[in-house]
């Protein structure tokens, strides 16, 4: 009964581990429970091995394709393509326990019919039997064995494909022409001629070829015949050359000098730039001097005021958020600033601070004690500022409750200390600590007794005077003196500023 099946063509199930496979019937063991397939292919694919073994333990089903005629039961060496459309029927074979298989004819649907199988010729090597758990071993030799095959075959093949292809329909096949015609043929079977049976389906390995180059050790046997030959010496570096940042200059100069700027009187307290460069502090006796000498050469007063009013506008503005907060789409947010400014020159920078800051669509709020007599600069500024927006008051009671975004002091002048025991400015400096609103303080003087206001900046004209931890983080502004100022009064002078008119600074 066995022996009906030779020659028959299955597709045998093996479940999902295993999958499916498709051949002609070789073998039928009934003792062993086994049954063989010649030239099976493995999911569609053409198996490297001539022939599979299964155990009746591993088959899930079993489904005849193709049963042989008469008298071609022996002759199952050839596999004939076996076509199954969507009226194709075919013989569906369940497996009982004892693993002899029932033959059920029931018509199967196309959704069910296995892969074509294509039309082979002979193999030329002998037919060895394998289970499917001995396949990936063998498979695993095969692939070894024909690596260096399938390297050569794969690239003739795709060259035969995209010669047939390019060349026209109606081209016809140009003809050798002379005496070597039979010598340039032997060279084209040699080259061309090989059986296309022998070319694996496997694809080569580009990875697994290419960790098998070592390439620390080629590099390394490169510099020892370079060291060798006296390359090295001949011009080509031996180290790498130094990689550079977008902010780092790649031209060699002269050596950076931090100390630029150094005072005629020894120094107290220093300061240091984000770049670090030394900025050494001044006494209030040179500052004075300094700012003096300035306005004998043409820096007024009325300048100096100007030059302090825009550097304290800009950085207020940006401490109040600059255009993240002052731009159109916030006009509901516009920020207050409050300006407490006593009856001297300092005042009198506050007030033209707060002229610009009310030009820049901020709220101020001007703080201005009520004198008999003021100073020009002073009443000055205060005609420019009534032009504007803002608000000033004389009395306290004006101030706003709620905390504003900004206070800057203009309260403090080192040749008017008489003003800190008046009652308006001790009635200002608690105003400010109860709104508990960050302050700014615009050229700050230096006191032996801690100010009634902390800030948490302040500004510096031109050079910082040695201030305190009371000051907060101390700024520099650009006020415009000449150079040649500065060497007059025996400060040598190099700008830290850059392409600022504000920097930071910090304790050297």
């Amino acid at each position: 009964m066995a022996m009906d099946w030779l020659g028959s063509i299955v597709s045998i199930n093996c479940g999902d581990s295993l999958g499916v496979y498709q051949g002609r019937v070789s073998a039928v063991d009934q003792v062993s429970q086994t049954i063989s397939l010649t030239r099976p292919f493995h999911n569609g694919v053409k198996c490297l091995v001539p022939e599979v073994t299964f155990r009746a333990g591993d088959i899930t089903e079993l489904k005849i394709l193709e049963i042989p005629g008469p008298g071609d039961n022996q002759q199952f060496g050839d596999l004939h393509q076996t076509e199954l459309g969507s009226s194709g029927v075919g013989y569906q074979v369940g497996v009982s326990q004892n693993g002899t298989g029932k033959v059920v004819k029931k018509p199967t649907s196309s959704s069910s019919a296995p892969q074509n199988i294509p039309k082979r010729t002979d193999v030329k090597s002998q037919d060895v039997a394998v289970s499917p758990q001995q396949q990936q071993c063998s498979k695993s030799y095969v692939d070894r064995h024909m690596e260096s095959l399938s390297q050569s075959k794969s690239f003739r093949r795709r060259h035969n494909s995209w010669s047939s292809s390019s060349r026209h329909p109606n081209q016809a096949t140009p003809k050798k022409s002379g005496l070597k015609n039979g010598q340039m043929k032997n060279k084209d079977d040699e080259c061309f001629g090989d059986d296309i049976e022998e070319i694996p389906d496997t694809d080569f390995d580009f990875e697994g070829n290419l960790a098998l180059f070592d390439k620390a050790a080629v590099f390394e046997e490169i510099d020892t015949y370079e060291r060798r030959s006296g390359t090295r010496s001949r011009g080509v570096p031996n180290e790498r050359p130094a990689r550079y940042r977008h902010d780092e200059n790649i031209l060699e100069s002269e050596p950076i000098v931090y100390r630029r700027i150094t005072v005629p009187h020894s120094v107290s307290k220093e300061f240091c730039t984000d770049s670090g460069l030394v900025v050494p502090s001044v006494s209030y006796e040179l500052h004075k001097k300094l700012l003096s000498v300035a306005e004998k050469h043409g820096l007024t007063l009325e300048r100096r005021l100007e030059m302090t009013g825009v550097c304290a506008s800009q950085m207020a503005l940006t401490l109040l958020g600059g255009p993240n907060r002052l731009n159109p789409k916030n006009v509901h947010q516009r920020p207050t600033v409050a300006l407490l400014c006593g009856p001297h020159v300092k005042g009198a920078q506050g007030i033209s601070c707060g002229r610009h800051l009310a030009n820049h669509d901020v709220q101020v709020i001007l703080f201005l004690p009520n004198f008999v007599k003021m100073l020009e600069s002073i009443t000055n500024e205060l005609s420019l500022f009534s032009k504007t927006q803002g608000q000033q008051v004389s009395s306290l009671r004006d101030l706003p409750t709620s905390p504003v975004d900004l206070v800057i002091n203009c309260l403090d002048c080192p040749e008017n200390a008489f003003l800190r025991d008046q009652p308006w400015y001790k009635a200002a400096v608690a105003w400010a600590n109860q709104n508990r609103a960050p302050v700014l303080s615009i050229d700050p003087p230096v006191h032996e007794v801690e100010q009634g206001i902390d800030a948490k900046w302040s500004l510096a004209l031109g050079l910082p005077l040695p201030l305190g931890e009371h000051a907060g983080r101390v700024y520099l502004c650009d006020i415009g003196i000449p150079q040649q100022v500065f060497q007059e009064v025996g400060i040598n002078y190099h700008s830290p500023f850059g392409c600022k008119f504000v920097i930071p600074l910090h304790s050297a």
